[in-house]
């Protein structure tokens, strides 16, 4: 009895054919996500709803206020967009190649579960804060959602923007309410450390962090049907109008919590709490809004040829998940206090400067390998997972 060959799968996309303004949005990103990190590493002060030292000096207070204002909780929204609009080109190229979609939902499966997987061994060595294991997560439980209609993709989506506000103020709940003390990062037991990591990780990730990802990741989703990154030019009028109305909505909805957390301003408890909802669902609107922006800047080059520096972040972007890693393993060796130490002598001002050196460490090693078509070890290595040796 002969047996068919199953159909064709597709692996990743060659990096010399990869799209322009997605890998230039991670790239960016990546330097969000470490401005937001960084600060999450120093212990000794008391904190904030967003982890930021209340007797900082005058510096310290102005870097925390715009970070809380253009980067804490609208980095994660930005690359959770990426995230659904990754798996979009993923599952077309799979459709490309002939697979059917349950062939194609099993690689897109199997890529979210090897995602889980990277973010527990994330959490376990180095960052409690981990954001690998929510995208995995999601993918897993959403990844049908590349198959439904627009209006139920929208639907869910908006529905996801209520819980998502839902779990934020039990959260600011329990912020008020819980003992202060150290983050895991900053225990000088790297034991103790591992296990509060994993503690820390296992109950924020389907919680916290995956009702922050859901919104974007079904936006994301809705965006790469209409190819809006990559064709930004039959886009314009939509993309600005994100790009102003998401970037209007972050800056006027974080700045009640901006007062709040630099000491400004001491409201009542519910205030405070609604205040640091409101800094979170706008910021779902921010990270959309960086990503049209990203989008937008990227159709001019494409019309002109890309600059050394849009190579350069366009190569980080194609090591994201490397480059990711890398910046936990720098900040641990850094900050730790059983490494560097640092996380008890600097303020957040001091910890924001570190985390851009960090960023543009990454963006340099990238930007050196790309040209020999080299990928990420990290990415080597899910791409691997993923397909297989094809």
């Amino acid at each position: 009895m002969s047996i068919a060959p199953p159909a064709p799968v597709q692996g990743a996309t060659p990096i010399t054919r990869r799209a322009l303004a997605p890998d230039l949005a991670r790239g960016l990103m990546l330097l969000l996500i470490a401005l937001a990190h960084a600060h999450m590493y120093l212990s000794g002060h008391e904190t904030g709803f967003r982890g930021y030292a209340l007797d900082g000096g005058a510096l310290d207070r102005l870097v925390a206020g715009a970070q809380i204002l253009l980067v804490d909780g609208r980095a994660l929204p930005m690359f959770a967009a990426l995230f659904g609009y990754g798996l979009v080109q993923l599952a077309n190229r799979q459709f490309a190649a002939g697979a059917s979609w349950p062939q194609a939902r099993k690689v897109l499966r199997r890529r979210s579960l090897w995602l889980l997987a990277f973010g527990f061994c994330h959490a376990l060595l180095l960052f409690f804060g981990d954001i690998l294991g929510a995208y995995g997560l999601v993918g897993l439980v959403l990844a049908g959602f590349i198959r439904r209609e627009d209006r139920a993709v929208l639907s869910a989506a908006v529905a996801g923007l209520v819980l998502h506000v839902v779990v934020l103020f039990g959260f600011g709940l329990l912020t008020i309410s819980a003992p202060k003390g150290d983050t895991p990062a900053a225990m000088a037991d790297p034991v103790e450390a591992t296990v509060m990591r994993l503690i820390g990780w296992s109950g924020m990730t389907p919680t916290y962090f995956a009702a922050s990802v859901v919104p974007a990741f079904l936006f994301g989703i809705w965006a790469a049907r209409r190819r809006l990154l990559e064709d930004s030019a039959s886009h314009r009028d939509l993309l600005g109008r994100v790009a102003i109305v998401g970037a209007g909505l972050a800056v006027v909805g974080g700045a009640p919590l901006m007062l709040i957390d630099t000491g400004v301003w001491v409201p009542a408890d519910l205030v405070a709490v609604s205040a640091y909802a409101l800094h979170s669902v706008t910021g779902i609107a921010g990270g959309l809004a960086y990503a049209a922006i990203v989008a937008l800047v990227a159709g001019r080059s494409r019309r002109s040829r890309p600059g050394p520096v849009v190579k350069a972040l366009a190569a980080c972007g194609q090591w994201s998940l490397t480059c990711y890693l890398l910046q936990s393993v720098i900040f641990v060796a850094v900050f730790a206090p059983y490494a560097g130490g640092l996380g008890t002598r600097v303020g957040d001002a001091a910890a924001s400067g570190i985390a851009v050196l960090t960023w543009l460490a990454t963006v340099v090693l990238a930007a050196l390998s790309a040209p020999r078509g080299r990928r990420g070890p990290a990415e080597v290595v899910l791409r691997r997972l993923t397909y297989g040796r094809r």
